[in-house]
């Protein structure tokens, strides 16, 4: 009887039921977000493990204008700090030579793809980066994205680091952050350049 009961169940009616579940456990956690906010500030740095210290410091300074900072004394392994624009590069020096880069190509791999992992710097004046990039001999990929709805583009540029690991500098400042709900829980951080926030609380 119970059996034939749950057959004759309606499944739109389930469907409902759990989407209005759904719906009720996403404004909990929302609710708690914004009553107890998680204490991140920002990203602090992205590390690298590099076949060699030396070539990557050069690269990321003269490249990318980072600049060699003073790293704990407690370290006992080779590596490098670098910090600009907010956010600091840690250069770790690889016990192995081979496994480097997104494809695990060698030195002198000049793939590049966009769908690979990246880190992706921001940037004012992309001319001014690309004739960086020719002038240090640096091979790299220019792209253009047209969104037509809204009539803005972004700019990319891609190009690899001394490892294979991908770098993109975007003037991604053009495109707007729409959160997909309450923007309440998006934190910017103070004293840096941020993209444009549409503010929508209104959205559950």
């Amino acid at each position: 009887m119970e059996q034939q009961q749950i057959a004759d169940r309606n499944p739109t009616v389930d469907n409902e039921i759990q989407s209005k579940n759904n719906e009720e456990s996403q404004e909990t956690t929302r609710k708690q977000e914004e009553e107890h906010p998680l204490p991140l500030m920002a990203l602090n740095h992205v590390s690298r493990v590099c076949r060699s210290v030396k070539d990557s410091v050069d690269f990321y300074t003269k490249v990318l204008g980072f600049v060699l900072i003073e790293r704990p004394q407690s370290f006992d392994f080779e590596g490098a700090w670098l910090f600009n624009y907010g956010v600091g590069i840690h250069l770790m020096q690889s016990e192995e030579e081979d496994n480097f880069g997104v494809r695990g190509g060698n030195k002198d791999d000049d793939h590049l793809d966009p769908l690979d992992n990246h880190i992706s710097f921001q940037c004012e004046d992309m001319e001014a980066i690309e004739e960086r990039l020719k002038v240090l001999g640096v091979k790299y990929m220019r792209r253009t994205l047209e969104e037509e709805e809204n009539g803005e583009s972004i700019e990319q540029l891609f190009f690899n680091d001394p490892d294979g690991f991908m770098i993109e500098i975007c003037n991604c400042e053009n495109i707007k952050v729409v959160p997909t709900g309450s923007s309440g829980r998006i934190k910017l951080p103070a004293g840096r350049h941020n993209p444009p926030l549409e503010l929508n609380d209104d959205k559950k």
